[in-house]
């Protein structure tokens, strides 16, 4: 397996690809070969990106009550799991929460909000003109997640400086059905066109623990190639109590550092950055996600989870001898 990997990545750094099945060997290398693994990951990540760090912050624009029935998500409406409800916050707390997030290390700030889309006018013009605010105020890139988008919102999110527009496709299309049934997975290849048509860098990931197989992992890695997504936020499952998922197992931080490092092997120039849940998932080992292929991590709290100190994510960059990157405006 030594040999493999070692090979596999020589091809990679040279400029070429991985195939399906290679990929599927790779994500289940023994534990003892993982940090082999991972180093060849790193070794690309090198070559392909650099070493900037890309750190991104969110805010939770509009919570709960979302009508979707995604198995993972606390703001569902179709389950009870006390998550904090409330509609479309004030200009003021969300550019005030953008300078925090800058101040905190952040390059990248982005509005998100529940729901599947923005169906009421005010709210998709109030967020335009918040984050345009942000652009103009705080210095920081822009960015926006506000559920299934229409050509004409995409069209405007790029007029007024946005520059990536986030929809996760969570897992494999061969899972989505699993996990979601209220919306399609066409729903999502629906937003993540318009939002390419527009010009918008579209920022695309998912989350493991969703009872998926290491198998489809990769399926997701590829279809995220096919689908020529560059920047890629790896969630990890916090169970949420009342959810369906709230009693699944959860991932050994070896295991996910596999899938880690094997996006790394199929997306050589791609963003990925490790994102929610890596506080309780990884633990100790978060730093090796850093040392193992990726090239970003999200600060700051999450949608419904907090994160950890910024001051310890800022050490951590620190003590890997890493800068972080700056803003694109």
């Amino acid at each position: 397996m030594k040999n493999l990997i070692l090979s596999l990545a020589d091809r990679v750094l040279q400029g070429g690809s991985i195939t399906c099945q290679e990929a599927e060997q790779l994500i289940d290398v023994s534990d003892d070969d993982t940090m082999l693994l991972l180093a060849m990951a790193d070794r690309i990540r090198q070559k392909f990106t650099g070493d900037a760090v890309d750190c991104c912050a969110i805010i939770n624009g509009r919570s709960g009550r979302c009508p979707e029935n995604c198995k993972f998500c606390a703001q569902s409406a179709h389950y009870n799991t006390g998550v904090e409800e409330y509609s479309l916050l004030a200009e003021d707390e969300i550019v005030d929460a953008a300078k925090k997030a800058k101040a905190a290390g952040a390059v990248r700030f982005s509005i998100v909000t529940s729901g599947r889309g923005q169906s009421k006018a005010d709210d998709f013009d109030n967020i335009c003109k918040t984050l345009i605010r942000i652009r103009e105020e705080v210095g920081i890139e822009i960015c926006a997640s506000l559920g299934i988008l229409t050509e004409a919102q995409a069209f405007e999110l790029k007029k007024i400086g946005v520059t990536r527009y986030h929809s996760n496709i969570e897992t494999a299309p061969s899972h989505f059905p699993d996990i979601c049934s209220t919306h399609t997975y066409e729903d999502k290849m629906f937003t993540i066109r318009n939002a390419q048509k527009a010009g918008l860098r579209v920022c695309s990931g998912g989350i493991f623990g969703l009872n998926e197989t290491a198998k489809q992992r990769v399926e997701m890695a590829f279809e995220l190639k096919r689908l020529g997504i560059d920047s890629v936020p790896l969630n990890l499952l916090t169970p949420i109590p009342g959810t369906p998922f709230a009693d699944n197992k959860t991932l050994t931080p070896l295991e996910i550092l596999r899938a880690y490092a094997v996006f790394r092997f199929i997306l050589p120039k791609a963003l990925i950055r490790t994102a929610g849940g890596r506080e309780v998932n990884l633990r100790d080992l978060q730093v090796l996600a850093l040392n193992g292929g990726l090239n970003g991590i999200m600060i700051g709290g999450y949608l419904t989870t907090g994160g950890r100190s910024t001051d310890a994510d800022k050490q951590m960059i620190k003590d890997l001898g890493r800068k972080v990157t700056v803003p694109v405006l």
